[in-house]
């Protein structure tokens, strides 16, 4: 799959997030050709740790401008679309609402307008989160079909900008035959993520440091997978998906059901994995209202993409576990990164 990007024009937005520097990489590492349109990254960050910016057409800009986001987006003219940028944490989302709403909903109007205003996009996926359903706390997974309405403002927005593609795909998209997609990943883990607030990050700088680590929500039920999984499936479907055919619309994203394990377990697979040094005890911290338990129903993707996760969670969690190891090591990190995107694309 990797061979038809190669020369091709993608365009990125939130490229210098965790997710959207992986995806960069993929894409160098193909051979496309990709412009990124973001904030500038943080102070930790693995945008940097694999010197991306200086093989890509970075753009650092707020999706809340406009008229910045299409200059960056008309002026490189691409063929294909993917809109990763985003306030992506639920605290900070609690802490910030209406930074929250104008990043995730507004910043997708503008991503959509800028689209409608460049002829030369065919293909666009935006990505959201599992977290846009309206949570029963079920005990199946939530199918595609499902209301939308998430609790808190980080899942609500998310849950916004949904619709927000949706009614631009109808009014817009449709009658210039324009390929839309939205897709709904589950809580991806993976080495490079150093945002607060995540188990992962908060696991792996406890273990470098050697401090032990407080554990929140412990019984928490999530649809954890590694970040290589949803990335290669976005791929796939910019790739693949033509208006007004099952392979376009909504898809959820997240490992098989028995994959969908608390923070609990999770963490004890990252403790197994990193070996001595590592500890934790899982705590009662107050805190805002979040999910006790959440799984997504991936049939569709699995039936119209002919797809299944390569990794189970306890592969997914040692492969994370033996990434921080390295970089708490002091080891070529862009070189380490690369051999688990190979070891991921010949699995």
């Amino acid at each position: 799959m990797l061979d038809f990007w190669k020369g091709k024009k993608i365009f990125i937005t939130g490229h210098t997030g965790f997710k959207g520097s992986w995806l960069s990489k993929i894409l160098l590492m193909a051979g496309a050709e990709v412009a990124g349109y973001s904030l500038a990254p943080r102070q930790d960050n693995l945008f940097s740790m694999l010197d991306l910016e200086g093989h890509m057409l970075s753009h650092q800009g707020d999706v809340r401008d406009l008229e910045a986001l299409q200059r960056a987006l008309s002026d490189f003219a691409p063929a294909y679309v993917i809109h990763m940028a985003a306030q992506p944490l639920v605290r900070e989302s609690y802490e910030n609402p209406v930074y929250t709403y104008e990043t995730n909903v507004m910043g997708t109007v503008h991503l959509l307008e800028s689209v409608r205003r460049t002829p030369s996009v065919a293909s666009l996926l935006n990505v959201t989160t599992d977290k846009v359903y309206d949570n029963k706390e079920w005990d199946r997974g939530y199918a595609e079909e499902d209301e939308l309405d998430g609790f808190d403002p980080y899942s609500n927005s998310k849950s916004c900008s949904e619709l927000v593609t949706h009614s631009y795909k109808r009014s817009f998209f449709g009658e210039r035959g324009m390929a839309v997609s939205t897709a709904r990943a589950g809580n991806v883990i993976g080495g490079g993520d150093f945002a607060k607030d995540r188990l992962i990050p908060d696991c792996a700088r406890a273990a470098i440091t050697g401090r032990p680590m407080a554990l929140r929500n412990p019984l928490a039920i999530r649809p954890f997978q590694h970040v290589l999984e949803p990335l290669f499936v976005y791929l796939d479907i910019l790739r693949r998906q033509k208006p007004d055919s099952p392979y376009e619309g909504a898809f959820n994203v997240g490992p098989e059901d028995e994959d969908c394990i608390n923070a609990l377990a999770l963490t004890e697979h990252f403790k197994e994995a990193w070996g001595e040094g590592f500890s934790f005890e899982a705590v009662e911290k107050e805190g805002p209202h979040e999910a006790g338990f959440l799984k997504l129903n991936c049939e569709k993707l699995k039936k119209v993409y002919a797809w299944k996760p390569k990794y189970d969670i306890k592969t997914a969690a040692a492969l994370t576990a033996q990434w921080y190891k390295a970089y708490g090591a002091g080891e070529d990190m862009n070189a380490f990164t690369e051999a688990q995107i190979r070891a991921y694309c010949r699995h």
